[in-house]
């Protein structure tokens, strides 16, 4: 295989306007994931209010996911085929008008408000894959290296993730569960008009529609799963990132709860737990940010896989001292910052364009799923083997599961890592074919 490096001219690149169009596309997409966050309290919020029933709001959770699922997975040739900006648009628009339905209408029908959330919901997993793809060419019409251009990216949902739910919660306490619900259906409005006039892709730089449209529906979804398979590197990063995911859930939807419950029997803990891990996760991208062209990539995205997860379930296993806790949960959040970025970078790099939003879906959809399995198997194990031996066993398994790809870290599988696919998209089919990136 050549070995392709990430490109040194990049300022010469560097198209006028180029960094105000990636500006814009970061503020659309934090207009986006902030509107969601707040739709995430508002709509539970307001069926609890409406109906009194915790299981009407599981189902809306339900309703939500789901179908984000199923599109970001399903939906992407005919996003495809329809083009990576219309559909960021068109997503945009249907989700603030699904929006617009809920907060309208007074006492709306469950039904109705469930349909209307899983059709918001199906079409963020559309929008939000299709957002991912304009990234990479946004970010080199402005000049700028792809791992910093994915860390920042990653770092305003972050922030967005961090600031949407206590945002959804003061909205409510303003305006009430509708009033908020508006608020989202005008983020979602204000993404799909800023992407539609002041994000500018550069010509020829996203997805073939025309070439699209030609490809069976099936054949375009089986491509993306076959180019996913057959990189060996790619793959294993996948793998390591949804059983991160796995631990992570189980031990922020579970084991922590459960262990302040036992240990201080004081909820305000466990918002300091959680909250601590997310300062962490912000505070080390604002850094990985500045030294992400820096570091070597696959090297640091193992070791940060390792230190992410596991050390903050071991020490709920062996001290009852919150504030130990709150420092290894801390280093750990920090540590996390890294992981998407890297990961991100390395699918710009080693997926064609023509492939990038089927094969962006799988990989959104599989990491979800690891979040979806995580709190039902901590469960299980707590409800077997009590509270203290579930953290100890899980904590255990994660460590061991994650350091094996540290232990078997050789310079050369770095620089492969390292290696950028730069071919055109009509070659997709041959770099999916490649050798080279085949699984051994």
């Amino acid at each position: 295989m050549t070995e392709l490096r990430e490109p040194t001219n990049l300022s010469e690149q560097r198209q006028p306007g180029g960094r105000a169009g990636l500006a814009m596309l970061l503020v659309a997409y934090a207009l986006f994931t902030l509107g969601s966050m707040v739709t995430i309290v508002a709509v539970p919020w307001l069926v609890l209010t409406t109906t009194g029933s915790a299981t009407k709001m599981g189902v809306v959770a339900a309703a939500t996911t789901v179908p984000f699922l199923f599109t970001s997975v399903f939906a992407t040739p005919a996003a495809d085929r329809l083009g990576m900006q219309a559909t960021v648009i068109v997503t945009s628009l249907g989700g603030a008008l699904s929006m617009a339905v809920v907060a309208i209408v007074p006492d709306i029908n469950f039904g109705v408000l469930l349909a209307m959330v899983a059709v918001s919901g199906g079409l963020n997993g559309v929008g939000g894959r299709a957002q991912h793809v304009m990234l990479r060419p946004m970010g080199e019409a402005a000049g700028m290296p792809m791992i910093r251009v994915t860390a920042i990216y990653d770092g305003l949902n972050n922030v967005a993730m961090l600031t949407g739910a206590p945002l959804g919660g003061l909205l409510i306490y303003l305006f009430g569960a509708q009033g908020a619900i508006w608020a989202d259906a005008a983020a979602m409005a204000a993404c799909a008009l800023i992407v539609a006039t002041l994000v500018r892709p550069p010509a020829g730089s996203l997805p073939d529609s025309g070439a699209a449209a030609n490809e069976r529906y099936v054949a375009a979804l089986l491509q993306g799963f076959r180019h996913l398979w057959a990189d060996q590197l790619l793959f294993g990063m996948l793998l390591m990132v949804t059983l991160a995911n796995v631990f992570s859930i189980a031990n922020s939807a579970v084991f922590v709860p459960l262990w302040v419950s036992d240990v201080y029997g004081a909820a305000p803990a466990i918002g300091i737990i959680l909250g601590t891990y997310s300062v962490g996760v912000v505070l080390g991208n604002v850094i990985f940010t500045a030294v992400a062209t820096k570091v070597p990539q696959y090297l640091t995205f193992i070791v940060s896989i390792v230190l992410c997860t596991a050390p903050r379930q071991l020490i709920l296993g062996i001290t009852d001292e919150l504030v130990y806790v709150i420092v290894i949960t801390f280093a750990s959040g920090m540590t996390a910052a890294a992981i998407r970025p890297i990961l991100g970078a390395m699918l710009y790099a080693r997926v064609p364009v023509q492939l990038q939003n089927r094969v962006f879906g799988l990989v959104a959809a599989v990491c979800r799923a690891g979040l979806a399995v995580g709190g039902i198997m901590a469960g299980w194990l707590v409800a077997g083997l009590g509270l203290r031996e579930a953290i100890l066993i899980s904590g255990s398994v994660c460590l061991l599961v994650t350091i094996v790809p540290l232990l078997r870290y050789r310079p050369s599988v770095h620089g492969r890592l390292l290696a950028v696919d730069t071919q055109p998209a009509e070659e997709g089919k041959q770099a999916s074919d490649d050798p080279a990136t085949e699984r051994h």
